[in-house]
């Protein structure tokens, strides 16, 4: 019966969603944290009713950043980019993950029904332990912490914790999506039918940006576009990104000469921008010949034109952290509804749970 109540329940979340996605904070916002996750998570929930879940992965964050002040800096940026790109905390529940203490504890609750075997295939893990396959005289697990290698059960925890049913990733987190179905349906059948199976949404239009150097758009490699800039420069952050646009790596082709499109990480990041007619317009454009300056002058003026309205609001809330925190700690206060119900719920069903009522 309590299986079939469970079907039920996913049959009824079908129509309506409930979206739920983060952004680690390791470093300040870039051009492909915006297109990869800020712009079409804000965008998923306009003009719907759908339930949305969006929060700043501090916990996330320190399995590879061992920075304080990194940690500190990028949690504040990140907040203040989010709402300055149009979020609206009323609309949605919006928080730090560190927050909610009923998240890390229905992370081990989780991990101690997980299958090792499991975790052993998480793809951040079996890279680590390549890597060091790869050196001499090297442990396997040399470098590798119980964070790195739990970290697919902490995302679970994140996402079972409200039951999401919607969440948007990058093709590179797909796997971190189906182990969450994997450890929801174990605690389901091992337990109680609590917790709803995710699935990824995942924009198959839009590719993962380009970075500077040519690589996957990366705080790890260094080569990423600042959405903003950096708060403690001299200069503004439309200049910082009119700078960094300019240092995108390209061929020593002449101006005059015909350009591959499909080979250029300045093409690939002005259509992640441009309308259709537009790209067509660049396409045509590469192939008759155009400058790098040019073109790239080109990419900042359509990138400009959508970052430019968001600026005043990002750097009055950077110089607002108390605004930031308030707005911060109210979405903890909503996320909080949930959790603590879920956790209760949770909690019971693996036996934690009074022994008897007290007057």
């Amino acid at each position: 019966m309590s299986q079939t109540l469970h079907t039920n329940e996913q049959a009824a979340n079908a129509s309506k969603q409930r979206i739920l996605t983060g952004i680690t904070p390791t470093g300040i916002p870039h051009l492909g944290n915006y297109v990869g996750a800020i712009r079409p998570a804000i965008e998923s929930i306009q003009n719907s009713d759908h339930d949305a879940f969006f929060f700043l992965a501090d916990y996330h964050g320190i399995i590879k950043c061992y920075d304080p002040a990194i940690i500190h800096e990028s949690t504040k940026a990140i907040a203040a980019t989010w709402l300055a790109c149009g979020l609206d905390p009323e609309r949605v529940t919006f928080y730090r993950q560190s927050d909610v203490p009923e998240i890390p504890e229905l992370a081990w609750i989780l991990s101690c029904s997980c299958a090792k075997g499991l975790m052993n295939r998480a793809h951040a893990y079996k890279a680590a332990v390549d890597a060091n396959m790869a050196k001499e005289d090297v442990d396997t697990d040399f470098g590798i912490t119980m964070g790195l290698f739990g970290y697919p059960v902490l995302m679970a925890a994140d996402i079972l914790m409200f039951n999401a049913t919607h969440v948007p990733v990058g093709r590179d987190q797909i796997q971190h999506i189906e182990m969450a179905r994997d450890i929801a349906g174990t605690f389901n059948h091992k337990y109680k039918p609590l917790f709803t199976l995710p699935n990824a949404v995942v924009d198959d239009e839009m590719p993962l940006l380009t970075g500077l150097d040519g690589r996957k758009m990366s705080k790890s490699y260094g080569n990423t576009i600042p959405l903003f800039g950096e708060s403690n420069s001299q200069v503004s952050s439309e200049k910082q990104m009119h700078k960094a646009i300019m240092k995108i790596v390209t061929n020593s082709q002449l101006p005059e000469e015909p350009k591959d499109p499909d080979a250029s990480a300045v093409f690939e990041i002005y259509k992640a921008f441009a309308s259709p007619t537009e790209i067509a317009d660049m396409r045509t454009q590469f192939a008759t010949g155009i400058g790098w300056g040019d073109a790239k002058q080109a990419l900042f003026d359509k990138i400009n034109d959508e970052i430019a309205p968001f600026r005043a609001r990002y750097e009055e809330l950077m110089a607002n952290p108390k605004e930031l925190e308030e707005i911060l700690q109210m979405g903890a206060d909503k996320a909080r509804r949930h959790s603590r119900k879920q956790l209760d719920k949770t909690r019971r069903a693996i036996g934690i749970r009074p022994l008897a009522k007290l007057k």
